[in-house]
């Protein structure tokens, strides 16, 4: 269909369009005029997600997306609901009681019945970059629609801080009995560390290992030494037990026994001497010789004495390294125990420390909990407070009047080629060749241009009413 057999269309059932038009436009402004007027009141409050200042200034005002949603959720809730017709006492109105029984037969609870109602009406709406939420209530009375407006603000207010004190007293109850029972096992610890301590003389274990470590490395050093001593003092006893007594250092470095060779050198020459002028009969010979025998045998004495200072030292060397070794097995034992003393008080301390930062941990928190379970104060603070609105928001006459203009004109387009469609005529030359698909020869002209031609007029000088001449 073009735009010419269009406009036939609507100029010939342009009374049925205007019929159709105008009675949607009218019976739009009278169902507006006649709709019982609804008035909205709006609160808003804003919401802080941290309500500590100074964990807002160290954390940042970055929120979770999901945090707004969550608040508009208890908004919404029966919880909230129920709280304000609590605070309003409502179910104590007969009016109400009377409407109750009236729509449910006595069925369920009033307040629940009242909450559904007051959520029906009720609209929650956040907003896109800020911490603020809306509340608005729509109602017949403005006052009573500004009323449930602030009762559900002050409604979420408390419900805001019930929900962060009934977890947090719950929280402290248990970490107060998490307190008492730490602080019998630190007690218990730290009675066993000192119970320990008295029984061992412990004070600082330390402190006495290395002393007792010193002095075990220091016997250790003793004893080395004395081993040496003793087997160098063994060599040279064996030594003096066998043919090389006059060779050792102690025979050699003997004064006594030095001058006692020397003399019996010079002994010896003088007898060489004297036996080679006067012989070996005669009597300074005799003599010489039996003196040099007593030196020589003085000699073999000392050297003798010598050699047996040697065992002497020897044994002397060997009891004490006996000594000592026996002493350093002593300390040797004593620095093993107090290793195994100091591994247990450690194991004590360890546990008392233990303890006392797990004490630390539940206090912390139970002081945290308690200061969270006695605030009076939540992070919900009311922006601005709901009044009664001078206008209704519902319903819209204009609005409506002028979306009744647009729908009546879609409904009477639509009820006029509904018709059309359902009775098709021939109104164009168009319409001709569409229906017959066979070409227009001519056309007969109207009765406005006959009536011309019987009074004398060219109907070329004057628009012809009906359709114009066509091949």
């Amino acid at each position: 269909m073009n735009f010419g057999q269009f406009i036939a269309v609507l100029r010939a059932r342009w009374l049925l369009a205007l019929i159709v038009f105008a009675t949607t436009v009218v019976l739009a402004v009278v169902v507006s005029l006649l709709l019982p007027k609804q008035y909205t009141a709006v609160a808003s409050v804003v919401v802080d997600p941290k309500p500590d200042p100074l964990s807002s200034v160290l954390g940042g005002a970055l929120m979770n997306p999901a945090f707004m949603a969550t608040q508009v959720d208890v908004i919404q809730s029966d919880r909230v609901a129920l709280r304000v017709v609590r605070d309003l006492k409502l179910a104590e109105n007969a009016t109400i009681r009377e409407q109750w029984q009236s729509d449910t037969k006595g069925e369920g609870t009033i307040e629940n019945w009242l909450a559904d109602l007051f959520q029906k009406n009720l609209d929650v709406k956040p907003s896109r970059e800020s911490n603020v939420i809306s509340v608005s209530y729509r109602a017949p009375d403005p006052r009573f629609a500004a009323a449930i407006a602030n009762a559900f603000v002050v409604a979420y207010n408390e419900i805001t801080l019930e929900l962060r004190v009934d977890p947090a007293r719950q929280y402290s109850s248990f970490f107060d009995l998490r307190a008492k029972e730490m602080r019998d096992q630190l007690e218990q610890a730290q009675a066993k560390l000192s119970q320990f301590q008295n029984e061992n003389g412990v004070i600082a274990v330390d402190e006495r290992l290395d002393v007792e470590n010193a002095r075990l490395q220091e016997l250790s050093t003793q004893y080395v030494g004395l081993q040496s001593l003793a087997s160098d003092s063994v060599s040279r006893q064996a030594a003096a037990r066998g043919n090389g007594a006059d060779r050792m250092q102690e025979v050699l470095n003997n004064p006594l026994i030095a001058g006692l060779k020397a003399d019996q050198a010079r002994l010896e020459a003088r007898l060489q001497e004297l036996t080679s002028k006067l012989g070996d009969k005669n009597p300074q010979v005799i003599e010489t010789r039996a003196n040099l025998a007593e030196l020589k045998s003085r000699i073999d004495t000392e050297t003798s004495k010598v050699s047996s200072s040697l065992g002497i030292s020897n044994n002397i060397n060997q009891q004490r390294a006996g000594e000592i070794k026996a002493a350093l097995e002593a300390q040797r034992a004593k620095v093993m125990k107090m290793k195994a003393l100091r591994d247990q008080g450690s194991v004590l301390s360890r546990d008392v420390e233990s303890a006392q930062r797990a004490y630390d941990t539940v206090l912390a928190r139970l002081t945290q909990s308690s200061l969270e379970s006695q605030t009076t104060q939540s992070n919900i603070s009311m922006l601005t407070q709901a009044t009664p609105p001078l206008k209704p928001s519902s319903p819209r006459v204009a609005l409506n009047s002028i979306l009744s203009i647009f729908v009546g004109a879609l409904l009477a387009l639509a009820t006029t080629f509904g018709l059309e469609f359902l009775d098709r005529r021939v109104r164009t030359v168009d319409d001709i060749q569409g229906v017959l698909g066979l070409p227009v020869i001519g056309t007969m002209p109207g009765s406005n241009v006959r009536k011309r031609l019987a009074k004398g007029m060219n109907p070329l000088l004057s628009a012809p009413d009906g359709p114009a001449a066509a091949n």
